[in-house]
């Protein structure tokens, strides 16, 4: 039986000289994201797979931006990125954000391996990240922002496993807020849902496949879905949830109008 959900600790006032500690820092969502937290003044220390792309990402944003290559999805790369960067016992922002495209393909033309895809990245980072940030724990005051996705609500039943997978990271989320507020750690756990968008990879190969299947062009589905979401609007929300005091719930849906608590 579910309990009440917990009241989440207050947000940090403003990202101004902390330390950010970002998951697919290199493209898209996360990539708009390191530029916003460096703007605002945050040292923002980016996770990906590629060096390659975490060093273009520091030459286009400069010493505000630390890249810490490593498989987000692997519990190593946890540790000693907290251990690096999250031990001088200020608070920090941990943005949770590295996932795995995928197939967009119907449910009986996925194997197993193609199903369960963003359940070994999206859900295992999501886990592995926040039980450490628990465990350690991360200083009283820290936030952190799992990003999950629309389809956690609605479903998308071309994609195989993955808005199972972003409702898991949600509920990650929001089991985490029950562990801090339980063990009285004053860290704020909250994810951030945004609508499809074809201004990632991501979202535009999505489209595309939606597309595909219903017969049209990507271009005829985008006018049909109206106002596009650009990834500079996700990271000005996911800055918002993080640090304004008066962003209390435990899960944010963001669409091209703005924010909807849920």
């Amino acid at each position: 039986m579910s309990s009440a959900a917990p009241a989440p600790a207050p947000a940090p006032a403003s990202p101004r000289g902390r330390t950010a500690i970002l998951t697919g820092a290199s493209q898209g969502f996360g990539r708009a994201l390191a530029g916003a937290l460096v703007d605002a003044g945050a040292r923002v220390v980016g996770v990906a797979r590629h060096a390659e792309d975490l060093d273009a990402v520091r030459a286009d944003l400069g010493p505000g931006f630390v890249p810490a290559p490593g498989d987000a999805a692997d519990p190593a790369t946890a540790v000693r990125v907290l251990d690096g960067h999250a031990g001088a016992g200020e608070p920090v922002l941990l943005i949770l954000n590295a996932g795995a495209t995928p197939l967009v393909r119907h449910l009986q033309d996925h194997t197993w391996d193609t199903f369960r895809v963003a359940w070994e990245t999206d859900v295992r980072q999501a886990f592995e990240w926040s039980r450490q940030a628990l465990s350690r724990p991360l200083p009283p005051g820290s936030a952190v922002l799992a990003v999950s996705s629309g389809a956690a609500l609605g479903g998308s039943p071309l994609s195989g496993g993955y808005a199972g997978s972003k409702a898991t990271v949600r509920f990650v989320a929001q089991y985490a807020a029950g562990e801090s507020a339980r063990l009285g750690l004053g860290i704020r756990f909250c994810a951030l849902l945004p609508g499809l968008t074809p201004a990632t990879r991501l979202g535009a190969g999505a489209v595309a496949g939606f597309a595909a299947d219903q017969g049209i062009t990507a271009e005829e589905l985008t006018a049909r879905m109206g106002p596009v979401l650009t990834t500079e609007q996700v990271a000005a929300a996911a800055v918002e949830v993080m640090t304004d005091p008066a962003r209390t719930a435990l899960a944010y849906q963001v669409d091209p109008k703005g924010l909807t608590a849920l």
